[in-house]
C-alpha cells in the first residue's frame, strides 16, 4: 500500500499560487502512469477489504474511471452516477437527488438508472477526492432510494474538514490532503 501512496504523491501537483482563484489540484499525472492505473483499483478496494461489495458506484467522470478500475479488481459490476442526468425516454426510470453545495458552491442534480442497483446490493462508492462530501452524501441517498446497502466511500484523497461526516459516510482514503 505504501508503494501506491508514494506513486500518487509523486505524480500529483498543485497548479497556481495558493492565493490565486485558479489554484487547483492536478491529478492528471495519475492517469498517465501505467503503474498507478494498474494498482489504484486494488488500492481503493483494499480500503474495504472485509466489506464484500456487490457493486461499485462512482460519479462521472473521475469517479467513473476509478470506480471501473476498482470494480474490475473486485470482480463486480459498476453503477455510474450521472451529473445533470437526462432520461432518454419516459420509460427510462431514474433515481435522482440534488447535492448540497459542493467544493465549487454548486448544487448538482445526480441520477442513477434504477436498473443499476437492486435492493440486495452492497454498494462501495469510489471517487478521486472528497472535500465537502456533497456528492458522496447524494450518492448515499441514491443507494437508500434503491433499497441497497451503503458500505462506504473509498477515495484517493480525503480533504474533508468535518470528521463527523467522514464517520457518517464511512470514508477511507489512500491519502489525506495534508499528505500533498
Amino acid at each position: 500500500m505504501d508503494d501506491i501512496r508514494s506513486r500518487l504523491r509523486s505524480t500529483f501537483q498543485w497548479i497556481g499560487d495558493r492565493t490565486d482563484a485558479g489554484f487547483r489540484a492536478d491529478v492528471t499525472g495519475w492517469w498517465r502512469d501505467a503503474t498507478i492505473l494498474g494498482e489504484i483499483g486494488a488500492g481503493l478496494a483494499a480500503l474495504f477489504g472485509d466489506a464484500d461489495p456487490t457493486v461499485v458506484m462512482g460519479t462521472q467522470s473521475r469517479g467513473s474511471i476509478l470506480g471501473v478500475l476498482t470494480a474490475l479488481h473486485l470482480g463486480v459490476g459498476f453503477a455510474e452516477v450521472r451529473k445533470e442526468p437526462s432520461p432518454s425516454a419516459d420509460s427510462d426510470a431514474w433515481w435522482t437527488t440534488a447535492t448540497a453545495p459542493d467544493y465549487r458552491d454548486r448544487h448538482l442534480d445526480l441520477g442513477l438508472r434504477r436498473s443499476r442497483l437492486r435492493s440486495g446490493d452492497r454498494v462501495l462508492f469510489v471517487d478521486d477526492w472528497i472535500d465537502t462530501g456533497a456528492q458522496a452524501s447524494a450518492c448515499r441517498r441514491l443507494v437508500d432510494l434503491s433499497g441497497a446497502s451503503w458500505l462506504g466511500g473509498a477515495v484517493v484523497v480525503d480533504g474533508l474538514g468535518e470528521p463527523a461526516l467522514r464517520r457518517r459516510l464511512t470514508i477511507r482514503s489512500l491519502l489525506h490532503i495534508r499528505d500533498l
